[in-house]
Parts: structure tokens; C-alpha cells; sequence
């Protein structure tokens, strides 16, 4: 436990200090948009394409990640739709309770992987992140388009957002650059390494920055079993997807670190823009953002 500890008090101390920068107006309110897009766009897919192309991973991990992976999206929904068909919360309502059970911060995710497993658990990390955002950003959008319904599903921009993903195009391209084993030029690796390092300390500043505390005044109910749901329960449905596989050790502990993680900050722009509990969701994000101070050390320890 203080090995975790030790770990992830880094993680959440950039978290806590970019939430303290932005409340101090420091160095400005517009530098946080700006600086979260920079490290999206910019910083995160050369790490990506770095770190996994410098990786050594086992051709039959990829077929693991993935098994558990799906396993665990699938998983949680057929939990929430039945939760939902007791509970008959409105449809924005439980679009937001959906998103905050089952996405992930990529950010602190990349971070705490890092930090607690290595290259190597990086890398297993990222090959996830390559799986779950297309297949979350599809379940999220059918979600909607079900309970919420204004509209019909509109599949082609949905396609065309996750093939434009930075973190997909960086994540596929680094799996594929390592698993041909290609390498990295020295002046090439000398380029991307320093941006490698920029980008996880300005991720998790630009995700403080991010958080609404304001939005805790609407926890409820909702935000209870979402919480819930998304620190405690997943990691335990996790760990049991890995055990029927048959998957132990560094993959073991990446799939319990996936599901532990708090709800992406994006769920927020998806709830807006699709007719979603807005407000709910920011309260979802924030409450799992400073909760997973705890319970994330805790699932790890336990389960990892």
C-alpha cells in the first residue's frame, strides 16, 4: 500500500495543484482550454507512438487486453441497463450515470500507469486506451441516441471523430511500430522523449484545471450509484473478467488500474451536446476525481 501510495500521491498532488492554479486565475482562465488542447493534440501522440514503439509486448497480450477489455464494457452496460429498468431514472439522467460507470481518465490513467508499472505497464495501458475509446465513444453515443432521443444515430461523424482521435492515431501507430519492431532512429527518439515527458505533468494540471466543484451540489441518488459503481464495483468486475481468462500479473493489475480510474473529463462536452444531465455529470466527474484519491490506492492493493 505505501508503495501505491508513494505512486499515485504525485498523480493526484498535479491534479489538486492544477484545481488551485485555476483558482487563482493563474497563469489566466485562458490558458487551461488552450493548454488542454495543446497536450491532447500535440504531447500525447508522440508518447503514445514512443512509448509503444519502444515496447517489447508479447503478440498474444494484445488478444488479452482485448478479450478483457470488451469483456468489461459489456460487462458494466448489461449491469446498468438493468439497474435502469429497476431505478426508471429519466433518460438524461442515466446517460449520465452510464458515463460516469464506465468511462475512463485517460490522463490519469497514462499517469498512474507510468508511475506504478513502468514502460511496460504503459504500454499495456495504452493498447488498451486504443480498444476502449472507440468502443466507449460507440456505446456512449447508442446510449444516447436511445434513452434521450433527439434524434437519430449519426454513425458517420461518430466514425469519423474516433479515426481522428489523437490518442487512437497515437496509440495504433505506436502497437503497430512496435509489434514490427521497427525502433527508433536516435535523432528521432531524442525528438520525442522530451515531448514524452511534457505530457503526463501537463495532462493532469489541465485536468485540476478542468474540475467544476460547483457541480457537487447536485450529488444525489444518481451520483451515488454512478460513484459507486464506476471506484468500486468495476474494479472488482474486472479483476473477475481477468481471472476467467486466465490473466495474471502486469495485465492483471492494468485492467484493475482501467477500471478504477475516475470517468473521463469529456463526458462532461457529451452530455451538453447530446441532451445529457449536464450539470449531474460535471458533479460525477469532480466527486470521482478527488474520491479516487482514496479508493484507487485501495482496489489496487486489494486486486492488483
Amino acid at each position: 500500500m505505501d508503495v501505491l501510495i508513494q505512486a499515485l500521491v504525485p498523480v493526484f498532488g498535479l491534479i489538486l495543484l492544477g484545481q488551485f492554479l485555476r483558482r487563482m486565475q493563474f497563469p489566466g482562465d485562458g490558458f487551461w482550454p488552450m493548454a488542454e488542447r495543446f497536450t491532447y493534440y500535440v504531447l500525447f501522440p508522440p508518447m503514445l507512438l514512443y512509448k509503444l514503439g519502444s515496447a517489447q509486448i508479447p503478440s498474444s497480450a494484445y488478444g488479452d487486453v482485448a478479450l478483457i477489455v470488451i469483456g468489461m464494457g459489456l460487462t458494466m452496460t448489461v449491469l446498468l441497463a438493468v439497474l435502469q429498468v429497476a431505478m426508471r431514472w429519466p433518460g438524461a439522467v442515466f446517460s449520465s450515470v452510464y458515463q460516469g460507470a464506465i468511462r475512463f481518465n485517460t490522463f490519469v490513467g497514462l499517469a498512474a500507469a507510468g508511475l506504478l508499472m513502468g514502460d511496460d505497464g504503459l504500454s499495456l495501458f495504452a493498447v488498451a486506451v486504443a480498444i476502449n475509446v472507440p468502443m466507449l465513444n460507440l456505446l456512449c453515443i447508442v446510449m444516447f441516441a436511445i434513452v434521450v432521443g433527439q434524434g437519430p444515430i449519426r454513425l458517420g461523424p461518430t466514425f469519423k471523430a474516433i479515426a481522428t482521435n489523437p490518442l487512437i492515431i497515437g496509440s495504433v501507430s505506436g502497437a503497430v511500430w512496435g509489434y514490427i519492431g521497427i525502433g527508433f532512429h536516435p535523432i528521432m527518439a531524442r525528438f520525442l522523449e522530451p515531448l514524452s515527458d511534457m505530457a503526463l505533468p501537463l495532462g493532469l494540471l489541465t485536468v485540476g484545471a478542468g474540475l467544476q466543484l460547483k457541480g457537487l451540489r447536485s450529488a444525489s441518488g444518481p451520483f451515488l450509484v454512478a460513484t459507486s459503481l464506476k471506484l468500486l464495483a468495476f474494479p472488482f468486475i474486472a479483476a473477475g473478467l481477468a481471472w476467467l481468462v486466465g490473466v495474471e500479473g502486469l495485465l492483471l493489475q492494468v485492467a484493475v488500474l482501467l477500471a478504477a480510474l475516475p470517468t473521463a473529463s469529456s463526458a462532461y462536452i457529451l452530455a451538453r451536446q447530446l441532451g445529457g444531465d449536464a450539470p449531474l455529470m460535471a458533479g460525477i466527474i469532480s466527486g470521482q476525481t478527488l474520491l479516487a484519491i482514496v479508493t484507487m490506492p485501495l482496489m489496487l492493493s486489494l486486486l492488483g
